[in-house]
């Protein structure tokens, strides 16, 4: 019998090691989903006995969060497409889309609400049936928890903007059941139907808030904003770092999906040999993989002190 020496690792860093992100990506697309679902069906059953428009309101959101966790679904598993002949760079950018179809949704959901929340105020009338309604909420507040605590591991490894936009709808749920719930039992206890009322406008426009967010982030990745510029002094540190670089310029980046682009050019001695130049650049290029493990990298080389045309942002 052969006995193996390799050091045995824990559990953990088994599990840890096993599941990688893209994996995790796919498991927190399915899991919103289903919470989601899970809440549109108990949330309907609860407006219906209670007609509570603030439960209405927690009802539409939660909607509008299954059919984004739906979107989100199907944009990760596009942007999970390796690069192809047609696709050079990939599909990343199909979860901006996503978020900004989500973005869109939002919006739409907060506007509806508040057209709703208006006629409530012209036409009052008592909550029936609170202790219900504050059943659901904790079930509620208590399944999101969960689901944005997952979702925000899953972003920690990822760096997904799909589900990372998905987490901040299910943020706005976990605070607007807890709204929710609070406004069914004062309903109640006061006999102030306006209360209800008015936890429905809140509701609607921290929803409106949240689109413009979501909504701005995947603009910025769609018009290939540059990364953060403590990204970019990284990136010219490392580059600089090199004792044969002499200089650096023309840096641009971008991300899309999980992939950053860096492209930059660094200046060598002109009277460097052609091997040598490539053997230095190649080095460089290994130092900035090495800090930015998901990026694709693209330098050029050029003499130092030969005058170009370089862009004023560079």
């Amino acid at each position: 019998m052969i006995r193996d020496n390799t050091p045995e690792r824990p559990h953990h860093y088994i599990c840890h090691m096993a599941i990688q992100p893209k994996r995790l990506m796919q498991i927190a697309t399915v899991a919103s989903m289903s919470v989601a679902l899970i809440l549109v069906g108990a949330k309907a059953v609860t407006w219906l006995l209670t007609e509570s428009v603030s439960m209405l309101s927690s009802l539409v959101d939660s909607a509008l969060d299954f059919v984004a966790s739906l979107v989100t679904f199907l944009a990760v598993r596009q942007a999970l497409i390796p690069p192809d002949a047609d696709h050079r760079f990939g599909h990343g950018k199909a979860e901006a889309l996503a978020g900004l179809a989500q973005a869109g949704f939002i919006a739409a959901s907060g506007g509806g609400l508040l057209l709703t929340v208006g006629d409530r105020f012209l036409h009052p009338h008592p909550v029936q049936r609170e202790t219900l309604g504050l059943a659901v909420s904790a079930l509620a507040v208590a399944l999101t928890l969960a689901l944005v605590a997952f979702q925000s591991y899953v972003v920690r490894r990822s760096g997904s903007l799909a589900i990372g936009a998905d987490r901040a709808h299910f943020m706005t749920d976990l605070l607007a059941n807890i709204a929710v719930g609070a406004a069914l039992y004062l309903s109640g206890a006061l006999d102030r139907p306006a209360i209800d009322a008015a936890v429905a406008a809140l509701v609607a426009l921290y929803l409106m808030h949240g689109a413009w967010l979501v909504g701005r982030e995947s603009l910025d990745v769609l018009m290939d904003r540059e990364l953060p510029a403590a990204d970019r002094d990284r990136i010219i540190a490392i580059a600089r770092r090199h004792p044969a670089v002499r200089a650096v310029h023309d840096l641009r980046t971008r991300s899309a999906g999980l992939t950053r682009f860096i492209q930059l050019h660094i200046e060598l001695d002109r009277e460097l040999a052609l091997m040598q130049a490539h053997e230095i650049g190649d080095q460089v290029e290994a130092g900035i993989r090495a800090a930015f493990p998901d990026a694709e990298v693209i330098l050029h080389v050029d003499p130092f002190g030969i005058a170009e045309q370089r862009p004023t942002f560079a």
